[in-house]
């Protein structure tokens, strides 16, 4: 591996991802690797916008959130621009997640209360039998 280009193969083992993922990413336009025939080679800056994708996906972005992110780096304002609408993302994500979780939360106590009630009813019902 050097500094400057990665095979499929080096970034594959690298990331752990498939060549078809890589080549996935690539057809979305989130990677954009030199081609030499057949042969890809990724930059610096393809395994950069690779590392924020797996973290975004990781997170539970959609891919569309994600090249969003990623295509501010291009624009004017650059980083600071994209830092600034990935934290809103992420705040954003971070909300959704803990809406989830409460919501989960409240279903798991009533599955929980379904089970001891049932578990209740099956016990006397067992003991009704036992006295018969």
């Amino acid at each position: 591996m050097t500094d400057e280009v990665m095979t499929i193969r080096e970034m594959c083992d690298a990331y752990d991802v498939t060549p078809r993922t890589l080549r996935f990413y690539e057809s979305k336009e989130l990677l954009a690797p030199i081609r030499q025939g057949s042969k890809r080679l990724f930059t610096r800056r393809d395994r950069a916008r690779l590392k924020l994708i797996l973290r975004g996906k990781k997170f539970g972005f959609s891919l569309e959130e994600i090249r969003q992110i990623l295509d501010l780096y291009e624009s004017e304002g650059g980083e600071q621009a994209q830092l600034q609408r990935a934290h809103e993302a992420a705040k954003d994500r971070l909300s959704e997640m803990e809406r989830q979780r409460d919501e989960l939360t409240g279903t798991i106590e009533e599955l929980k209360s379904e089970i001891e009630w049932s578990a209740n009813v099956l016990t006397s019902y067992n003991q009704q039998a036992a006295a018969e």
